[in-house]
């Protein structure tokens, strides 16, 4: 089914809906979820190691979740198609925990910095003790929100199928995966630097797509790894054996009359196993096409053959 959301994705989704539902029911009896599962700053009284996984399910707001879970579904459905359900569910925490890392990191440079323009020579040291002394002001650093692994999720798009084109709204005109990525890279750098002040995370958007490109290029470069390139290529791989099983059960069929209607005559058995032979290599070619440029790199007549072959019984 073209439109099926495979396992994780799909749950992933459902874990995010239950969870802001949840945060809203929760809100109405005076308990805050955010406060419980969100990210605090390390330094923090309410800070703990379990907030850097859960608070990837939190948002704050029905346009947060819902830009979130758009990006998740348009492109953790490919990804998780062409990776397979492990290695992307691994991707997807591994990405929003090192989001959260960097975000903390971040963080910890700002109360360094508001530190350091009150108190002459300060030490880490003295970062320390005066985190210690405002733990509980300090509660008020909250991170929630899946941006982080979403914007990894969108690099890994763009790095496995660069030549993509997708069409985004307001532009009138397709724009390949490579420079939509790089395009968000550029918007969330300078969007980090400028402090806006806007309530948005950037740093941790960043996190998440430098941990997952250093992910992708340390599984690129070491294919033995249990999380490796394979899949991809396993996903075309099985697309293949599928025409060819096909194909195989059509001939099967046909041969059992020994001769096949062709152009109003009957064909020999050679001839018809020579162009059974020359349709597979055709196949064949758009299936190697398809992995190393995309779906969309196909020809109006290479689509249409594609199709006829995958509906052929």
């Amino acid at each position: 089914m073209m439109f099926r959301i495979p396992p994780v994705t799909k749950n992933l989704l459902i874990i995010n809906l239950i969870a802001f539902l949840a945060t809203l029911v929760m809100q109405m009896r005076g308990i805050d979820l955010a406060d419980i599962g969100g990210l605090h700053f390390f330094m923090a009284s309410h800070f703990h190691l379990y907030q850097l996984v859960t608070y990837l399910f939190l948002h704050a707001s029905f346009m947060h979740i819902l830009s979130n879970m758009f990006g998740l579904w348009m492109f953790g459905c490919v990804i998780e198609n062409v990776w397979g359900p492990k290695k992307f569910l691994f991707y997807y925490i591994s990405c929003g925990i090192g989001a959260g890392l960097l975000q903390e990191l971040a963080q910890f440079g700002s109360f360094y910095m508001t530190i350091a323009e009150q108190v002459p020579a300060t030490t880490f040291g003295t970062v320390l003790e005066y985190g210690s002394l405002y733990a509980n002001a300090l509660n008020s650093w909250t991170t929630i929100g899946a941006s982080g692994a979403v914007y990894a999720v969108i690099l890994a798009f763009g790095m496995t199928f660069p030549n993509e084109r997708l069409f985004i709204i307001p532009f009138p005109f397709p724009i390949k995966a490579k420079w939509f990525v790089l395009g968000y890279v550029a918007i969330e750098f300078f969007s980090a630097l400028g402090s806006s002040g806007d309530g948005v995370a950037h740093t941790a958007h960043l996190g998440g797509m430098l941990f997952g490109y250093l992910m992708i290029r340390y599984w690129n470069k070491h294919p033995n790894s249990n999380y490796d390139r394979g899949r991809g290529q396993q996903f075309f791989e099985n697309l293949r054996r599928n025409f060819e099983q096909r194909q195989q059960n059509h001939h099967t069929y046909q041969n059992s009359n020994m001769h096949v209607e062709q152009g109003g005559r009957q064909e020999t058995d050679q001839e018809y196993n020579a162009r059974k032979r020359k349709n597979q290599e055709e196949i064949d070619a758009i299936l190697d096409k398809i992995r190393k440029s995309g779906y969309d790199s196909l020809t109006k007549e290479e689509k249409k053959k594609l199709f006829d072959a995958s509906n052929e019984r």
